[in-house]
């Protein structure tokens, strides 16, 4: 049952349209990003992004990257490719 619940919010995580637009934003821009434009690029507050971000980081699809006292953030390898199937997921439908 643990297994499946896990799975499940998992899964929740890539079908709730915030997260989906923070994957495809940083696709779009190669580089890394500050949390608090990447809130205005979804419309959500800056805390909710960040308890996105952090479940985003947990899944290994994106990591922090700390230039002083700002946190950068970047896809990883596999945000990159869930990323890219978003976004054509999203094409395909739209």
């Amino acid at each position: 049952m643990y297994r499946w619940c896990a799975m499940k919010d998992n899964f929740d995580v890539f079908f709730r349209r915030k997260p989906a637009l923070m994957l495809v934003a940083l696709r779009k821009m190669s580089r890394a990003r500050y949390g608090s434009i990447l809130a205005k690029e979804v419309d959500c507050t800056y805390s909710h992004a960040v308890k996105i971000l952090q479940s985003l980081e947990s899944l290994g699809l994106v990591v922090f990257e700390k230039k002083g006292r700002i946190k950068l953030i970047k896809l990883t390898k596999k945000g990159q490719e869930i990323a890219e199937n978003i976004d054509n997921v999203r094409r395909l439908i739209g």
